[in-house]
C-alpha cells in the first residue's frame, strides 16, 4: 500500500470548519458526508470554505507574510526561523509555513469541489440560489489556484515550467486519485482562467447587503482578479477590459482617506475583503507588532523600504508605521485594531486602477497610464508624477505598486512576474544577519512540501530545491 500523501491529503479529506464570514458566528464542523445534502449544509459548506482563506496558515496572515519577507519591504526579526528561511532564500522543503499554506489551500479546493459537485442537485434551491452558491465555489478555487500556482509554480516566461496538481472532484477516500501528478504551468493557469470565467457567468451584481457584496464574490470580483490574473499572462487588452469594467462600476471608489480603508472596515475601497473578529482573530498585528504593545514583533520593516515610505513627508502611506525602540526595528501599523480583528484587504479599487495603469503603458498608451498612476499618488496626498517612455512609466507604476499596497501580499510576487525579482533582491540589508541576494532562479518559487514530495512518486520537485 502507497504511503499517504500526508500534506495534499490533508486538504483533500478533511472536514469543513465553517465560520460564517459575514456574522462571525462560530458554526460547529460539518462532516463532509451531509455538508452539502440541501440548503442549510450548502450554506455551511460555503462558510467553511472563506474560514479556509481566513485561517493563519492563508490570508490569516501567513500569505502576506511570505510575500512580504521574500521581497524587499520586511524582514524576520524573530525567532520563527520558517519565516527566516524564506527571508534569507534558503526555504527548505520540509518549512512549516511553506506546507501549511499548501495544505490550506488544497482543504478550500476540496470544499470548493464539493459544493460544485453537488449543489446542481439541491432541491431546496432555487436557480438564483445555486448560482451564487456555484459562482463563489468557482471563484474561490480560482482564487486558490492562483495563489498557488504563484507560490508553489510561477509566471509563464518567467520561471518554472511545472504546474501544480489540479484536482476537480471531491475526495473522501485515499486512491489513486489523490497522488496527482504536475501538469504544465500553462495548464495550472489555464485552470485558474477558465474558473474564474466560470464565476463570472454565475455571480450576481451584489447582494442585499453592501457588506455581503464585499466580503463574498459577485461580478465585480471576479473581473477584478481577472485583470490580475491577465497581468501574470502579459495580456494588456484583457487586463484593459476587465479593469474598465471594475472602475466604472459605481459599487468601488477610492476613499478621499489612505488611513480610513484600514481603521475602518469594508469601505467604498473594498472589493474583497475578509472580516475577522473575536473568533476568527488575524494575525496580520501580532506579527508586526512589537511585545511591548502586545504583538510577537517577528516582522519588521526594512530600512531601506521605510526610508522609501517616509522619503516624501506629504505621503500619508508614510504615516503608518512606527519604531520599536528597544531593538530599534520600525513596523507596520497598518493591522492594528485591538483584538487582532483587522480584515484582509484580498482586492481594492486602488490595485485596478494600478493593473490598468500597467496595461495602458504597456499598450502605449501612456497618458491614461498617467492619469491612473497618479490617482493613487494624489490620494496619498503625493503631487501628480510625470515620466517619458514606456519603461520610465512602467517602473514608476510598479514602484507606487510597492508603496500602496504594501503588507497585503503583492510585493514578492510583482517582482517575480515583471523579473524584476533577480536585479531588485540584491544585497538586501537586514537586521540580524547580513546582506541577502536572491540569485538562484529557482528559488523565485517555493518548495513543494517534503512530505508530499516523500509520499506521491509522481510529483516532480521544483528545479531550486533538487
Amino acid at each position: 500500500m502507497k504511503p499517504i500523501n500526508t500534506l495534499l491529503l490533508a486538504g483533500l479529506v478533511s472536514v469543513f470548519s465553517a465560520c460564517n464570514v459575514l456574522d462571525q458566528l462560530p458554526q460547529a464542523e460539518v462532516a463532509e458526508s451531509i455538508a452539502v445534502t440541501n440548503k442549510k449544509g450548502a450554506n455551511a459548506a460555503l462558510a467553511g470554505l472563506y474560514n479556509q482563506l481566513q485561517d493563519g496558515n492563508y490570508y490569516g496572515r501567513n500569505f502576506q507574510l511570505i510575500s512580504d519577507v521574500a521581497s524587499d519591504i520586511s524582514q524576520s526579526v524573530g525567532t520563527w526561523d520558517f519565516y527566516r528561511e524564506m527571508d534569507t532564500y534558503v526555504t527548505a522543503p520540509a518549512n512549516r509555513e511553506n506546507a501549511a499554506l499548501w495544505t490550506r489551500g488544497y482543504r478550500a479546493i476540496n470544499i470548493a469541489n464539493t459544493l460544485i459537485a453537488n449543489v446542481p442537485n439541491l432541491a431546496d434551491l432555487t436557480t438564483a440560489e445555486k448560482n451564487a452558491l456555484l459562482g463563489q465555489a468557482y471563484f474561490l478555487r480560482g482564487l486558490v489556484y492562483f495563489d498557488l500556482t504563484r507560490v508553489y509554480a510561477g509566471v509563464p516566461d518567467v520561471v518554472g515550467t511545472l504546474g501544480i496538481p489540479i484536482v476537480l472532484t471531491p475526495s473522501k477516500t485515499v486512491d489513486e486519485t489523490l497522488y496527482p501528478s504536475r501538469p504544465t504551468l500553462k495548464a495550472s493557469y489555464d485552470q485558474v482562467e477558465s474558473d474564474l470565467i466560470k464565476s463570472l457567468e454565475l455571480l450576481p451584481e451584489a447582494y442585499a447587503s453592501d457588506i455581503t457584496t464585499r466580503a463574498q464574490a459577485v461580478k465585480g470580483t471576479a473581473k477584478a482578479l481577472l485583470s490580475r490574473l491577465y497581468l501574470y499572462l502579459k495580456q494588456p487588452a484583457k487586463v484593459l477590459q476587465y479593469a474598465n469594467e471594475v472602475i466604472a462600476d459605481p459599487k468601488y471608489v477610492l476613499q478621499t482617506s489612505y488611513e480610513s480603508i484600514f481603521s475602518g472596515k469594508f469601505t467604498a475601497e473594498s472589493i474583497f475583503e475578509l472580516n475577522f473578529g473575536s473568533t476568527d482573530q488575524s494575525g496580520m498585528r501580532n506579527w508586526y507588532f512589537p511585545s511591548s504593545l502586545g504583538g510577537r514583533g517577528d516582522i519588521a520593516i526594512h530600512e531601506s523600504f521605510y526610508q522609501e515610505l517616509i522619503a516624501n513627508p506629504k505621503d500619508v502611506r508614510g504615516k503608518m508605521v512606527a519604531r520599536d525602540n528597544t531593538v530599534n526595528v520600525y513596523y507596520s501599523t497598518k493591522y492594528q485594531k485591538a483584538g487582532n480583528i483587522d480584515n484582509a484587504h484580498i482586492i481594492r479599487i486602488a490595485e485596478i486602477y494600478l493593473n490598468r495603469a500597467e496595461a495602458r503603458a504597456q499598450s502605449g498608451d501612456l497618458p491614461g497610464a498617467l492619469a491612473d498612476l497618479n490617482k493613487i499618488r494624489n490620494r496619498a496626498g503625493v503631487e501628480s508624477l510625470t515620466v517619458t517612455g514606456v519603461q520610465p512609466t512602467l517602473e514608476a507604476i510598479w514602484q507606487e505598486r510597492k508603496l500602496e499596497l504594501a503588507f497585503e501580499g503583492h510585493r514578492f510576487f510583482d517582482l517575480v512576474r515583471t523579473n524584476q525579482a533577480l536585479t531588485k533582491l540584491v544585497q538586501v540589508s537586514r537586521k540580524n544577519g547580513p546582506p541577502v541576494t536572491l540569485s538562484n532562479v529557482g528559488r523565485q518559487i517555493f518548495p513543494i512540501p517534503l512530505a508530499d514530495i516523500d509520499s506521491n512518486k509522481k510529483l516532480v520537485q521544483n528545479d531550486g530545491y533538487k
